[in-house]
């Protein structure tokens, strides 16, 4: 079997266990049973100079390889160009970047640093699975180093319009090194449109049959993969908590109030201050929830470094005050605000009390939190998710009630359907979601990645057929529903693994 090597940004502490979300949830079951390399950033910050190779720990099967960062190194590339251009741009949020030429070499230069000391680590059938907007010109500086192996990409958060992406003056190179991997992976069939037409557009890709494109003489597939959770872990994780002191104490402190909920991290692109408008709205308009619901906003405050953030934290701060004090009365607040981060089998069971999710970014890859709440309800007396259509998993979860963000009426005529809807509509809503999401996994999801990784290097033609060769004039690309492109994902996962991941095989 071919030893996966996964890149990431942060490495996860082979001690820590499993983290609180994100790639670590996802990528943890299929470290754990496949075994290999995980290479990145230690989260260590040590002064210029005082470099090292990249320093190997070993637990279980998996061998975590870490490098370090100066405190310029973090500051421009992971605060200022990573989180302060790449996240809002891709988000379609421009207007939020700050652009620095030096961010962007700096950017660049952690990237080679990365490349060079994952390198040596590397065996000649290695595979190699790089993850997001942090490391997207890695399969490039991998590749100027000499590296032959298979390499995936796969990002993780949307990917914008090519209009949208050429706000920012690196992002034509960027979308050339993306170009030197063999697979490039993303959460919904729109994110590979926007891709697909900035290659041609910006680098001047050749669009092949299916959902592959051509470039300097190399193959490049596209594929669909939507991130997944262990549904039935986090359902059991969610019943078990039931009794658990700190849901206890939430259930008593509720007194009959009905509980909206929403959990993510403190961003500008997850809707918190569109949200609380919702809410206000909701209650301007419904005054009989007044003193019979409150919504819990669970919001870690998160990249403390960036401006944007700590703006958003001090507008929340204002919004959420003049929430309470305008509708608020003595023995009851519409709203609490939690800033910090809470522990992922309590808000499993915080999860299960609800009876609204609020999930409403006004831009998002995927978004685990809507799935994890379908996961946790009650199927007897199940909650309903109020989701935002721009959210990846609104393509999946298509019973919940969906709604756009930037529409506080709205959002307010959906919690009030929500909080009214009567138990068999609840209970056939949540049937409906619990299929979508019952028989899928971060398992099946990564060896459905590394199966379409392995196909799609098993032919690497050196150049287009002559029938690809670019036009003198690069058309514009149709629009993107209208693009046809094979959807690689987990459900080609069984065709697939029982001929491309099994014990013995090697690449040549």
């Amino acid at each position: 079997m071919n030893r996966l090597v996964v890149v990431s940004n942060r490495v996860p502490a082979p001690s820590a266990g499993t983290q609180a979300g994100g790639l670590a949830v996802a990528l943890d079951g299929l470290m754990e049973k496949r075994g290999g390399l995980w290479f990145g950033w230690s989260g260590a910050i040590v002064p210029s100079g005082a470099g090292r190779a990249a320093m190997v720990e070993r637990a279980g099967g998996v061998e975590y390889a870490t490098i370090d960062l100066t405190q310029e190194e973090h500051d421009r590339y992971y605060n200022a160009f990573s989180n302060g251009v790449l996240w809002p741009l891709l988000h379609t949020m421009p207007e939020m970047m700050r652009y620095d030429r030096r961010d962007a070499r700096v950017y660049r230069e952690v990237n080679a640093k990365l490349a060079a000391g994952l390198q040596p680590l590397l065996r000649p059938t290695d595979v190699i699975w790089v993850h997001d907007y942090h490391l997207m010109p890695l399969p490039a500086a991998l590749r100027a180093r000499g590296v032959r192996n298979p390499i995936g990409f796969f990002l993780h958060i949307p990917f914008c319009a090519p209009d949208v992406l050429a706000a920012a003056p690196e992002m034509t190179e960027l979308v050339r090194d993306l170009l030197a991997a063999d697979l490039i992976g993303f959460q919904t069939d729109n994110d590979v449109a926007n891709f697909a037409a900035a290659a041609q557009m910006l680098a001047g890709a050749v669009r092949g049959a299916g959902n592959s494109l051509f470039f300097a003489g190399r193959r490049v597939r596209l594929g669909v993969f939507p991130v997944e959770i262990d549904a039935r872990g986090f359902a059991r994780t969610a019943a078990e908590m039931t009794d658990a002191p700190a849901v206890r104490r939430l259930r008593r402190s509720l007194d009959g109030q009905r509980l909206i909920l929403g959990v993510e991290r403190l961003d500008p692109t997850k809707g918190l201050l569109q949200r609380l408008a919702g809410l206000r709205r909701l209650l301007e308009k419904r005054q009989d929830w007044c003193g019979h619901v409150t919504m819990l906003q669970i919001a870690a405050m998160s990249r403390k470094d960036v401006d944007s953030y700590r703006a958003l934290r001090a507008a929340l701060d204002r919004e959420a005050g003049a929430l309470n004090a305008d509708l608020g009365e003595p023995d009851w607040q519409p709203l609490r605000m939690v800033a910090h981060g809470v522990d992922r089998a309590t808000v499993a069971g915080t999860m299960r009390q609800a009876r609204v999710g609020l999930v409403t970014p006004l831009r998002d890859g995927m978004n685990l939190v809507a799935k994890e709440f379908v996961a946790a309800q009650n199927p007897a007396d199940p909650g309903v998710l109020v989701l935002s259509r721009f959210a990846g998993a609104a393509r999946q979860l298509e019973a919940a009630l969906l709604v756009n963000p930037h529409d506080p009426d709205a959002m307010a005529d959906a919690l009030d359907s929500a909080l009214r809807m009567g138990l068999e509509e609840r209970q056939a809503r949540w049937r409906a979601l619990w299929a979508s999401i019952e028989h899928r996994s971060p398992l099946v999801w990564g060896r459905s990645f590394v199966a379409a990784l392995l196909r799609a290097t098993t032919l690497r033609p050196t150049k287009p057929p002559l029938a690809m060769v670019p036009p003198p004039v690069i058309e514009r690309p149709r629009a993107p529903g209208r693009l046809s492109l094979e959807r690689v994902g987990p459900e080609m996962e069984p065709a697939v693994l029982a001929e491309m991941i099994k014990p013995g095989r090697v690449l040549n």
